[in-house]
């Protein structure tokens, strides 16, 4: 949020919550669930990434032993911020659990689902150190003429196959678990579950599957100077291959005098005095980096495949 002005004041909270919240957000967080993390310092990190693999050769007895060097690159990680602000009525000051759980339930969901909306190309990026799949290739998973769901998921494996990666993991909206339980073989039996109590689809093809709220991009449809996009899904891949860092845990801080400016839903303007209204503002906000292997990743789409 643009224009606000901060006098921080000290409200006692328990010590664990900044941990449990960066848990939370954690488990929101499909991209986080499925990448690897590694420890991310303030100055940013240079990751050494494997380009080739090395072959070896078959010799004879006494031949000298050949010599492979596998290709490396590098590439940066940097942290940048993601940031959220909650206003509050000053009756949570009353209630401590009743603030607890109000920010458990609604700040980790927030950011969790900004990080894989951005990872996933949903968003604009914070900055070109962090990678996202916007250009990676794409699957309908949706039944058409001469297709069907399954058809985009095995294309989606022969593809990541060929750019010398295994799928290790589906990252699924709901919207794409609707789709694939709409799935149906020759003998109109559903392909992703047995009976209506097991409504879930816990593997695809051998690898895992994860649900979050922010795997999904509605699609738009086609102008006079635009060609539409498609409906985005989830994204599959070889997840050994992206990694996330966080610089530290979340960081916390309140205002009881600050005054908060933002849009409102009409796009106008609105200033809020904290101390005129007997409120309080809880900001909270971390900094992560994210990069990937884009070539061994596909998205999936809800896009009628073209017959």
């Amino acid at each position: 949020m643009s224009g606000i002005q901060t006098n921080r004041t000290a409200v006692s909270l328990p010590a664990e919550l900044s941990k449990e919240i960066m848990q939370v957000a954690k488990d929101q967080s499909v991209i986080m669930q499925l990448a690897r993390r590694v420890v991310l310092p303030g100055r940013g990190l240079d990751i050494p990434t494997i380009t080739g693999d090395p072959e070896a050769e078959w010799i004879t007895e006494t031949d000298a032993k050949p010599v492979k060097n596998p290709g490396v690159g590098m590439k940066n990680m940097k942290g940048y911020t993601l940031a959220v602000i909650l206003p509050f009525s000053m009756q949570f000051r009353r209630d401590l659990k009743g603030l607890y759980d109000n920010i458990l339930d609604r700040l980790p969901g927030a950011l969790g689902k900004k990080f894989d909306l951005t990872c996933l190309g949903a968003v604009a990026k914070p900055g070109t150190a962090f990678d996202n799949f916007a250009t990676t290739t794409t699957q309908s998973i949706v039944k058409s003429v001469s297709a069907d769901a399954y058809d985009g998921l095995v294309a989606a494996r022969k593809d990541i196959a060929e750019h010398s990666g295994i799928i290790s993991g589906w990252a699924l909206s709901p919207q794409a678990e609707a789709l694939l339980l709409e799935a149906r073989d020759k003998n109109d039996r559903p392909l992703f579950t047995n009976n209506v109590a097991e409504a879930a689809i816990p593997r695809i093809l051998g690898a895992p599957t994860k649900t979050g709220r922010g795997l999904y991009v509605a699609g738009t449809a086609a102008g006079d100077s635009s060609a539409g996009s498609p409906e985005i899904v989830g994204v599959v891949g070889d997840w050994s291959q992206a990694q996330y860092g966080i610089v530290e845990d979340i960081q916390i801080s309140f205002s009881d005098q600050a005054t908060l400016t933002y849009l409102d839903e009409h796009d106008n303007t609105v200033t809020i005095n904290l101390w005129q209204r007997n409120m309080f503002a809880v900001r909270c906000e971390f900094e992560a980096g994210f990069i990937a292997n884009t070539s061994v990743f596909n998205r999936l789409t809800g896009e009628t495949p073209a017959a």
